[in-house]
């Protein structure tokens, strides 16, 4: 469709609407700031702005009640995750630090150690008192069984029953010989012979030569040797047991010599500790009861093991007496503050790892070891939300925890249903912390929806926003802030120059003239290359062009697609034309937005009447490219021309809109004005001005509502015009609620000042479509009826005749043997309706 000129006039409402410079960019007065350079500020720390979070949070960490832990909602970015590290950090330094925990072996049951609480700062000491105790004893131990006092005694002890059983023996082979019998020992036991008269055994052949009645006298004889040699053999058992008991005594008695007094002494030290006193008691009776393996005699004989006790034999057998110190707080000043950055289940809750022993995996107390909430309890816990969901049970852990007060660790795998598997059930822990999650607010809903606990275990919501005033004292804190980020970093101050700008560089990320950005990363990285690039201009402060400078490098780096797509439109490749005019096609805004980078970019837009009853079809809708926004914003534009241009007659039309070489989807529904510019153009007859750019969604009542990416939106098209060559007739048309989200760059707002580009701001479609076409848009009058020539004149005068011409097609179609009409009459000149 070839181009048609635009009529030289330009109507009034085209000025009337055109903006002037100073409305497109809010610029900061570096005077207003009261300071020349950022050197003469404080080193404060705060946070800017954020008066809502900040009061939520505080008022989270003072008060004390269970169930009063903190969720951090914000976007990512905010400071939300800094500050609340930095303000939890200041009120963890006003309170008192927690007690000390550790475990110890459950002498009466292994799998179930103890878990003992300690005043602060005591669990090391305990713990090397314990190391002290158990290298005193076994010093101790080998030094007094070694000793030849301690052989002597044990061998008059030994001596004495040896005696006795001698004694025993002595007078049973007596009552042998009194019998003509000898005893002899055998692998099997005792036996006895008969003897000749010279006192030698009787050989079995001799003896079974001798008369049937000496056999059976001998027999008599053995007989009642054997009952008296069955009492001896008891009465010696007895005494054996009697001996190995008493050198057992003796060894303990001896033991106990040496393992008393350290006992005692620690036992006085932890006097006021009765599960520290009690475990002392336990581990000297453990000590007494397993002596010979702590001698080092576990293959003795007499020294047989507990099943349970397997798993220590290639330990050290004093490893059982050790203290397992899990939090040690001797160095903690005020309460803990725990940020955990891996909080999966075993970082949160703990775990009892497992080591390699003779081919099976095996644990004890010792290999204990704490989770974030041990080393917070007490204090305070940060996470991140996202990591606790996205890491398996570790959410399920830490609430169960909330819920009971208390910490357990259980293995995980009796989680997943497996089968159980021996393992410690340790003592739990009592829990006491103050756990704050951050994360974003679709998070913070979902878990409110979703979670029925979590509305009773996070009842405090700290949100930090997006943007925040920009008022003079905003404007100040974010000095201050750039200020304390120079001290820190040892960079280059700013000056008010410098400040300025990046202000109206925050302003521009919040969209708006009156808000300032708490994307405080984004800010940051300004700074940051800011004063690189004045270092590299050998300048002693940052000034406003190396702001400008900062923020246009980084531009540069991340849009080289943009730059791709304004040489195509260049090429002619992609179709877009800024200047001429034609009927039926527009020119629409987008915005992409790639990582870090987001620009605008526009697109043709064309529509298509003719005579039919299908309405208004969205060809992307047809071929399921069309998002839900962008389809319901096609029927609020259809129902609009309905009640508009259809009260008084049936609205019979078929027409077509699409975005021309769309190969994506297309969502959103800031291009509904836009495409209703163009239909009202195909029905009119008039051609639309090719240089100005639409963006700004229609209600049903004709009015324009705002929509977002502005800034992106009017850039875009102006460098496209600018590379096309700028006519001074060419702009963007934007709804009025958006004024004050201009942010534009300065050469956009320097084009504007200088006449060579135009930005209007409108209320209604009536509005755009004058400032488009330079026709009157036209009011209707008391019958309904609008002006003859008007635009909306001559849609109505359009639409009529397209309804008669599709009732003549219908009744001739209806009548038999009667073709529809093959030519339709042409369109009869405007008139009023």
């Amino acid at each position: 469709m070839l181009p048609i000129e635009v009529p030289a006039m330009i109507p009034p409402t085209k000025n009337d609407r055109r903006l002037p410079p100073e409305a497109l960019r809010w610029t900061c007065n570096p005077a207003d700031l009261g300071f020349t350079t950022t050197a003469d500020l404080p080193q404060e720390t705060g946070i800017v702005g954020q008066a809502r979070g900040v009061h939520a949070l505080q008022f989270g960490l003072a008060i004390e009640q269970h169930g009063y832990n903190i969720f951090v909602s914000g976007p990512s970015g905010t400071g939300r995750s800094s500050y609340a590290r930095l303000e939890v950090e200041r009120i963890a330094r006003s309170q008192p630090a927690p007690p000390d925990w550790c475990y110890v072996r459950n002498f009466a049951v292994a799998d179930q150690p103890i878990a003992i609480s300690l005043t602060t700062g005591t669990g090391r000491a305990f713990r090397e008192g314990v190391a002290d105790l158990v290298t005193e004893v076994r010093e101790g131990l080998r030094r007094v069984f070694a000793g030849d006092a301690y052989e002597q005694q044990r061998a008059t002890v030994a001596k004495r029953y040896e005696q006795q059983l001698a004694e025993i023996w002595q007078l049973l082979e007596t009552q042998a010989k009194l019998r003509g019998l000898v005893l002899q020992r055998t692998p099997t036991g005792i036996a006895t012979m008969p003897v000749d008269l010279q006192g030698r055994p009787v050989p079995p052949e001799v003896f079974q030569a001798l008369p049937e009645v000496e056999r059976s006298r001998i027999a008599a004889r053995t007989k009642e040797l054997e009952d008296v040699l069955a009492e001896a053999q008891r009465k010696a058992r007895s005494l054996e047991r009697e001996g190995r008991e008493a050198l057992r005594q003796f060894d303990a008695q001896t033991a106990k010599s040496v393992i008393d007094a350290p006992v005692a002494r620690l036992k006085e030290q932890y006097h006021d500790h009765p599960k520290v006193v009690a475990f002392l008691e336990a581990a000297e009776q453990d000590m007494l009861d397993h002596l010979a393996e702590l001698r080092g005699a576990g293959d003795e004989e007499g020294a047989e093991q507990p099943r349970q006790e397997l798993p220590f034999l290639r330990r050290d057998p004093f490893a059982r007496y050790q203290v397992n110190l899990l939090v040690d707080h001797r160095d903690t000043r005020g309460a803990p503050v725990i940020v955990e950055t891996n909080p999966t289940y075993y970082n949160v809750v703990g775990k009892a790892e497992y080591r390699a022993e003779f081919g099976a995996l095996v644990t004890d107390f010792t290999m204990i070891k704490p989770g974030a909430l041990h080393r917070a309890n007490g204090g305070f816990l940060i996470l991140q939300a996202r990591d606790v969901l996205t890491s398996p049970f570790a959410y399920e852990g830490l609430k169960r925890a909330l819920r009971s007060r208390e910490i357990r660790i259980e293995p995980l795998g009796e989680a997943f249903g497996t089968l159980p598997a021996a393992t410690l059930r340790p003592d739990p822990i009592p829990l006491d912390v103050k756990v704050i999650m951050i994360g974003t607010p679709d998070v913070y809903h979902l878990l409110y929806g979703l979670d029925e606990d979590f509305e009773k275990l996070f009842k405090i919501r700290a949100d930090f926003d997006v943007t925040i005033d920009r008022t003079p004292e905003t404007q100040q804190e974010y000095a201050r802030a750039i200020a304390a980020i120079c001290h820190r970093t040892g960079s280059c101050h700013f000056d008010a120059t410098g400040v300025a700008a990046v202000l109206e560089h925050s302003a521009r990320l919040a969209a708006n003239q009156d808000k300032l950005s708490t994307r405080f990363n984004e800010v940051v990285e300004i700074v940051y290359e800011a004063a690189a690039w004045a270092g590299q201009a050998g300048s002693p402060t940052v000034a406003r062009e190396h702001v400008r400078r900062a923020i246009e490098e980084k531009a540069y780096r991340s849009n080289l697609l943009e730059e791709k797509i304004r040489e195509l439109i260049g090429k002619g490749q992609i179709l877009v034309d800024t200047q001429g005019a034609v009927i039926g096609q527009i020119n629409g805004l987008s915005v992409l937005q790639l990582g870090d980078y987001t620009f605008g970019s526009p697109s043709r837009i064309t529509a298509r009447a003719y005579v039919g009853g299908r309405g208004v079809v969205n060809i992307e809708r047809e071929t399921q490219m069309s998002g839900r926004i962008h389809s319901k914003g096609v029927f609020v534009l259809s129902s609009f021309v309905a009640s508009r241009f259809a009260q008084q007659h049936p609205l019979s039309l078929s027409a077509s809109l699409t975005f021309e070489q769309l190969y994506s989807d297309v969502d959103g529904d800031s291009a509904s004005s836009t495409e209703l510019y163009a239909l009202l153009s195909e029905l009119s007859g008039l051609p639309i001005d090719q240089g100005i750019a639409v963006t700004g969604s229609v209600d049903q009542m004709g009015g324009i509502q705002p929509i977002g990416g502005v800034n992106e939106k009017v850039e875009g098209f102006y460098y496209v015009c600018k590379a096309k060559g700028l006519t001074g007739r060419q702009g963007v048309i934007i709804p009025h609620q958006n004024v004050r989200d201009l942010m534009l760059r300065e050469e956009v707002v320097d084009a504007v000042r200088e006449g060579r580009f135009n930005v209007w701001a409108i209320r209604t479609t009536d509005e755009g479509i004058e400032i488009l076409t330079g026709t009157p848009a036209g009011a209707p009058d008391g019958d309904g009826r609008f002006p003859a020539g008007s635009v909306n004149g001559r849609v109505a005068q359009h639409l009529a005749d397209l309804a008669r011409r599709y009732r003549e097609f219908g009744a001739a179609a209806d009548r038999p043997g009667e073709r529809a009409p093959a030519e339709q009459p042409k369109d009869p000149p405007p008139s009023s309706t």
